[in-house]
Order: C-alpha cells, then sequence, then structure tokens
C-alpha cells in the first residue's frame, strides 16, 4: 500500500529538545523503512516546517528521500487560526496527500487527508503553572482536532489512559508507538563540554565524581529540588560535584535562587546547552544521572544514560515507572532528603550501580528507531483504511 505523509519536521530547527530527536529518529527510521521495502513508494515523505524564519534549515535536517514544503509558513497567524477556523487546510502547502501526522501536538486541518497528532504528554493539562503561553494552547488545538476526526499518537500506555480520561475519546483512536532512543555519538577527548567542565576542575574520564542532570531547564524538570538534594549530599561526601548541562528555558529564577541559597554551590557547575557529542561525554563519565522531573509523557534522558552505562535516579513521575521498569532507583516528587539518599546509595554501593547498569542495558533494548518505523507505518495504515 503506498502512502503519501505529510509530516509536521518543526521540531528538527534550532537547538533539538526532546520532541526534536524524535522527530529526527522517526524520520529517518521511515525514510530507511521505505528505501529497504521491494517496492520503494511505501511510503513518502513530505514533511513541512511551520515557521517562517527557520523554513530555509528544514532541508538540510532531512534525509534522503524526504521532500520539504518550499512555501514559508508562519507560526503564530497559524495556529490562531487553526484555533477558530478550518482552514487554511495544509495541501495548499504539501500538495494531496494520504496522511497528516502532526508530531507535536497540532495537526492542522485538511481537506480530504486523514489526519493523526502526537501527544506526548499533558503537561499543559495537569500543569498549566509550569507551561509557556504557546504550550497552553495546546488542548484547545487538540481538542478541536479530536472533535474533527483526528487520531490521537501517543508514546506510553500512561499518556493514552491519560488522553482517553481528559478528551472523552475512544480508546480504539488512541494508538501507543515507543520511540526509539536518541542516537549518541562516540565520545571525544576534544569536547566542548570536556574544555568547560575542566575549567571547573572536572574531569568527564571518569576520574572525578559528579552527579549529571541534563536537558533544558524549566519548572518541570524540578531542577531546585536536586540542587537541595545535592546539598545535603555534598556536606557528606567532599569531593562529589553536580553538573547541570542544558539550555535555559523558563522560569529559570527560581533554579537561580537555589543555587544560590546552597551551602555549596561552588561545587555545582552549570554548563548550557551542549551538543550531542558532548551529552555523551557527560553521559559517559557521570557517577549517577539524576532526573528529579515532576511529570513525563515518556523521558529520553534516563535512556540515554543506560545506554551509556550509567546508573540513573529518578522520580516515580507521570510514564518514568512504565517506560524504565526496574532500571532505575525511584523517589517521590518534590523529595529532597529522599532523592539524597538514592544518590548516596548509587554513589556509596557497587553493588546497586551493576544491577543498575546491568538492568539499564537491558531495558534500553526495548526502544530502538526499526521498531519503531514498523509501528508508525502500521499506525498510517490503520487510519487511512
Amino acid at each position: 500500500m503506498s502512502l503519501t505523509v505529510a509530516l509536521d519536521a518543526t521540531p528538527l530547527i534550532g537547538n533539538r529538545t526532546g520532541v526534536g530527536w524524535y522527530v529526527h529518529g522517526l524520520i529517518n527510521a521511515l525514510a530507511s523503512l521505505a528505501s529497504a521495502e521491494a517496492r520503494s513508494d511505501t511510503i513518502e515523505l513530505r514533511p513541512y516546517a511551520v515557521s517562517w524564519r527557520g523554513q530555509g534549515e528544514l532541508k538540510k535536517e532531512l534525509p534522503e528521500g524526504a521532500i520539504p514544503t518550499h512555501h514559508p509558513m508562519a507560526a503564530r497567524p497559524l495556529h490562531f487560526l487553526w484555533r477558530h477556523t478550518q482552514g487554511p487546510v495544509i495541501e495548499h502547502w504539501t500538495g494531496q496527500v494520504d496522511l497528516i501526522h502532526g508530531t507535536n501536538f497540532v495537526v492542522p486541518p485538511a481537506r480530504q487527508a486523514a489526519r493523526i497528532v502526537t501527544v506526548h504528554d499533558l503537561t499543559s493539562w495537569r500543569f498549566p503553572e509550569m507551561c509557556t503561553k504557546a504550550v497552553l494552547l495546546y488542548p484547545v488545538l487538540v481538542r478541536r482536532a479530536v472533535e474533527k476526526g483526528a487520531w490521537v499518537h501517543t508514546n506510553s500506555r500512561f499518556v493514552a489512559g491519560e488522553i482517553q480520561a481528559e478528551l472523552n475519546i475512544s480508546p480504539e483512536r488512541i494508538i501507543v508507538a515507543p520511540p526509539g532512543i536518541p542516537d549518541l555519538p562516540l565520545p571525544k577527548e576534544d569536547t566542548q563540554a570536556r574544555e568547560k567542565a575542566a575549567a571547573h576542575g572536572i574531569s568527564l574520564a571518569g576520574s572525578d565524581t559528579y552527579i549529571l542532570a541534563l536537558g533544558t531547564i524549566e519548572p518541570r524538570k524540578d531542577l531546585p529540588t536536586l540542587v537541595k538534594a545535592f546539598d545535603r549530599l555534598a556536606s557528606v561526601h567532599k569531593k562529589v560535584r553536580l553538573v547541570i548541562a542544558g539550555a535555559p528555558g523558563w522560569g529559570i529564577e527560581t533554579f537561580d535562587q537555589a543555587i544560590a541559597h546552597a551551602a555549596h554551590s561552588a561545587r555545582i557547575v552549570r554548563l548550557g546547552y551542549v551538543t550531542a557529542t558532548d551529552r555523551t561525554a557527560l553521559l559517559a563519565g557521570a557517577a549517577v544521572f539524576a532526573y528529579p522531573s515532576v511529570y513525563e509523557g515518556f523521558g529520553f534522558p534516563p535512556l540515554e544514560a543506560m545506554q551509556m552505562g550509567t546508573p540513573v535516579v529518578t522520580t516515580k513521575a507521570g510514564a518514568l515507572p512504565e517506560v524504565i521498569g526496574d532500571a532505575a532507583l525511584f523517589v517521590s516528587v518534590g523529595k529532597p532528603d529522599e532523592l539524597a539518599d538514592a544518590l548516596r546509595t548509587v554513589i556509596e554501593t557497587p553493588t546497586v550501580q551493576y544491577r543498575l547498569t546491568t538492568a539499564g542495558s537491558e531495558r534500553v533494548k526495548q526502544y530502538n528507531w526499526p521498531k519503531c518505523a514498523q509501528h508508525t507505518l502500521q499506525m498510517y495504515r490503520k487510519i487511512t483504511t
């Protein structure tokens, strides 16, 4: 069955977040799947970007065979129109297609094509105080799409259950297809992260003990709780450091205040946004990866840490227990004492380190992009038949 799919590739533009890595992995896996099929026309991808300034950057981010749209699309006015009207239809930019996949909460209206929208989590429903103005528009856009017949895709059974309850949608119209894990390049000796860390007296080669947090700094990640937990741990472990790598998002003032009030703030290192190569180096050298999130619909970073053989401590938040299984130490959300105890247990106990790294190496085998592409193609066919 030949399919032409318009797919939102906007998250590929700019600094890549978790959604960007999902879209990157999915597009490349679908392109590889299409080229491997006996019939090369099994699936034709027509990525589009709802971005006025970033439209020109899209082509260089796409695999061979994906045909991007060339006409610019302005995000703000289009999102306004899509919230209130059934136009303009996506075919104006992509031409006639069989299916539209809105990969990040927004699926445009269509003339005839089937539609599916990926809902990564329900943060804007559950924790509106932790969202930007743009993210707060997602509930309206998703609900309108569902009311007009769109299907819903998500990455975890946990979020699927939340969607069913929140949108009162038939479970048959919600499809769970987990992603793979972002590909991490091999670590190098000469990375920016190594240079930045060295400036703070930290070696990423494993000779120094540091706890790593990785990701955009925003309220949902609850890094202030991690700072408090580290402060407790640092009073016992005189040489351990906390390394935080990630671009500043919004609501960063609370995080800044937590560091300012920490007794051991001199041992907290902030590296800012890091490249994929830097991520690999940081993950490979960490004694433990900390992920104190308030809520997650999936959670790439803990799996990336496991991929690099690093033990993980995380919260029992959202889909994390489903995704990670028994391959991490779990703590309650917002409990610095509990988090500090778990981090200390990992750092001090070789048997716990071994158990977590062994379980982690097995857990990551469940998530790969070829499997994701197969499930996604099955999802596309189900919707269009």
